[in-house]
């Protein structure tokens, strides 16, 4: 039989013909329609091969058997558990190994083995899961690049949580439509942090007015960010905001008055323990005073109450069709509440903020407008 003259043969063979002879014989044990003994008598010299001293012939086993679904199973996990050269091949192909295998390798692997395991072309969420909760950040850019691989929010969250601080794998975040809400905000929050961190900003600006700069961007970037993000994510982004201190007034009075009233409603459901069904009418249609009522449970100072009211107001009549306005227009109507541009203040400072950052942003629009005529 071949393969008992094989088994004789190997103790003498060189490592370049031990090497050749293994890829041989696996392919004629996944490819072959050999006889049951014959195959059996394969399966044992394969087997044998594992405990060959040279990572040259386990590794020309390891390319061959590691794209098939007839490999032997005990043979494939001891080449995954083998050195990464050998390993590489398994990690990267093999259809045979389980999430279990997978996940195993991926807490007790190096950094290459977690690189492998995260370009399969089919990852699970459990795998994916294990890999943003060790793997350090070059596995997780592979990771999120990977479009076989299944992430859930949670672990999206662990990688932002983890590795934000990584300007490549916030990038790579930041480009991705299933990021969750709450973690784009908190990449946003580890750029403006970098940023102020930075030695050429800090001789440029110093510490104050550069913690006082991103403080202001990041704020004008969450704003933004509730464009995007659906009102099924709301919630979640208004709980990050809230343990992180940013749920405040001046930030709400800001959605208001870029007219974000989906989100105002659900941050006053949040803040409020009101249901969605009564906050929506009162905002869609309630009276001034039940208004100020539900502005009060939320914990909004008085002293914001009538420019939120005259905000919401006007929201009301342009979402009915009976005006036409936008940010620059409703901010001061917003103004002119707390007594126009003479008004003095925190809320008329922030409220003055909001007016000329709308009137900079129309003219430089018209201004691309009239460029692109």
């Amino acid at each position: 039989m071949v393969v008992s003259h094989f088994l004789h043969w190997i103790d003498t063979a060189r490592v370049a013909e031990r090497a050749a002879a293994a890829t041989a014989l696996a392919r004629a044990y996944v490819n072959a329609e050999l006889p049951f003994e014959d195959r059996c008598a394969a399966e044992a010299a394969l087997t044998l091969l594992l405990d060959d001293a040279s990572s040259k012939v386990r590794q020309a086993l390891a390319e061959v058997l590691s794209t098939s679904h007839h490999a032997p199973v005990q043979i494939v996990a001891a080449l995954a558990a083998d050195q990464p050269e050998v390993a590489g091949p398994v990690l990267a192909r093999s259809p045979l190994l389980t999430d279990s295998d997978l996940i195993d390798r991926v807490a007790g692997g190096a950094p290459a083995t977690h690189r492998l395991i995260a370009d399969r072309p089919m990852l699970s969420m459990a795998v994916s899961a294990a890999l943003a909760e060790i793997a350090g950040p070059e596995a997780c850019v592979i990771l999120v690049a990977n479009s076989g691989a299944e992430i859930a929010s949670l672990s999206f969250r662990r990688m932002a949580e983890r590795h934000g601080h990584v300007a490549l794998l916030r990038e790579a975040l930041i480009g991705d439509p299933r990021l969750p809400a709450d973690c784009r905000h908190m990449l946003l929050t580890k750029l403006g942090e970098a940023l102020t961190g930075s030695p050429l900003v800090l001789a440029l600006m110093g510490r104050a007015r550069a913690d006082r700069v991103m403080r202001d961007a990041c704020v004008k970037a969450s704003v933004t960010l509730i464009e995007n993000t659906r009102a099924g994510e709301h919630p979640a982004l208004i709980e990050h905001l809230r343990l992180r201190g940013d749920l405040t007034a001046s930030f709400l009075i800001r959605t208001v008055a870029h007219g974000k009233i989906d989100f105002f409603g659900s941050a006053l459901m949040a803040l409020t323990g009101h249901s969605g069904e009564r906050v929506r009418s009162l905002l869609a249609g309630g009276h001034d005073t039940a208004l100020l009522a539900l502005f009060g449970a939320a914990g909004l100072a008085r002293s914001t109450h009538t420019i939120i009211l005259r905000a919401l107001k006007v929201w009301r009549e342009v979402a009915n069709g009976r005006r036409v306005a936008g940010v620059q227009e409703v901010s001061w109507l917003m103004l002119k509440e707390l007594g126009g541009q003479a008004a003095e203040g925190d809320l008329a400072m922030l409220v003055k903020s909001i007016h000329l950052d709308a009137l900079r942003q129309n003219a430089r629009g018209h201004a691309l407008a009239i460029a692109a005529a």
